[in-house]
């Protein structure tokens, strides 16, 4: 290949074929000024011998090249709490259901309890004592299901904590208004701080209420005013008739934040002082109509 051809000597000029390592940079890092015919290039430069070992070359370098896009992008912070939030969930979520089974089956013994705290109730209770055979072996396995309900609830509790303090780091400004829960999740439901970033403010409010936004749109509903960001005090404490004003408000600040977040990074403590002057307005208007 000429070397006058520069930038233009194509991706293919760096590689060693074989070795998906060098495929990655040339790929990814890559540019050209215009079209050629890269084919014909790679087998002039000898990389290649012919158009079939050329595309099977381009073929390996790409799928070289998501793999490793993928494995980055699964292995940055946003990424990790991702995964934290959603094991969080999880937790509760099973630890709900199977306290509502060690609530049911303790009514079936003299230590009846209710919930998360009856499971804790239930473990700092001394063994009732029997002769009936059965009795004392389901009763074991109900002081052993209630060790699960209490596991999973202080997993989802340690993986809360573990949330709260690395979204400050990770998304200070959305973790500064939304709260680190509340911003993690909205970076789940997007998936990545990227893509929240990119985000309108009109998607981020209904995040979460994609079913009840279908529904509307196919003409069977009303269009959701909001979605988790219900949660948050300025939208849950607002009066009804002013929520959908509230939503909007948070959600425009909360694009602003992952935005500085994703290409910034600098924490601005205004925009939490100017969305504190708005809702005060909102909600200042009381029950009066939107």
């Amino acid at each position: 290949m000429n070397a006058d051809r520069g930038n233009d000597r194509g991706w293919f000029s760096s590689v060693t074929p074989g070795d998906p390592e060098t495929y990655v940079g040339a790929i990814a890092d890559g540019s050209a000024t215009e079209p050629a015919d890269w084919p014909a290039r790679a087998i002039e430069s000898g990389v290649v011998p012919d158009q079939s070992t050329y595309y099977e070359l381009l073929h390996a370098a790409t799928q070289a090249t998501a793999r490793a896009q993928v494995r980055r992008r699964e292995r940055t912070d946003d990424q990790r709490l991702i995964h934290c939030i959603r094991a969080m969930d999880d937790t509760e979520r099973v630890a709900n259901e199977l306290a509502e089974r060690v609530s049911a089956w303790s009514s079936t013994t003299d230590t009846s309890v209710s919930g998360i705290d009856g499971a804790r109730e239930l473990l700092s209770r001394s063994p009732t004592r029997t002769d009936d055979a059965i009795a004392a072996a389901t009763d074991e396995q109900l002081v052993s299901l209630a060790e699960q309900v209490v596991a999973l609830d202080d997993q989802a509790t340690a993986l809360r904590e573990t949330i709260e303090k690395s979204m400050p780091t990770v998304a200070p400004n959305l973790s500064m208004v939304a709260g680190p829960v509340l911003g993690a999740r909205l970076i789940a439901l997007a998936g990545g701080l990227e893509a929240l970033a990119k985000q309108p403010s009109g998607t981020i409010q209904v995040l979460g209420a994609e079913d009840a936004l279908f529904a509307h749109l196919a003409g069977r509903g009303s269009s959701p005013k909001h979605g988790v960001i219900f949660v948050h005090e300025y939208v849950s404490g607002t009066e009804p008739s002013q929520r959908g004003s509230a939503a909007r408000a948070l959600a425009g600040k909360l694009a602003i934040a992952a935005r500085i977040d994703h290409y910034a990074g600098d924490r601005r403590p205004s925009l939490q002082a100017e969305l504190d002057e708005r809702i005060a307005t909102i909600q200042s208007r009381g029950d009066g109509n939107e």
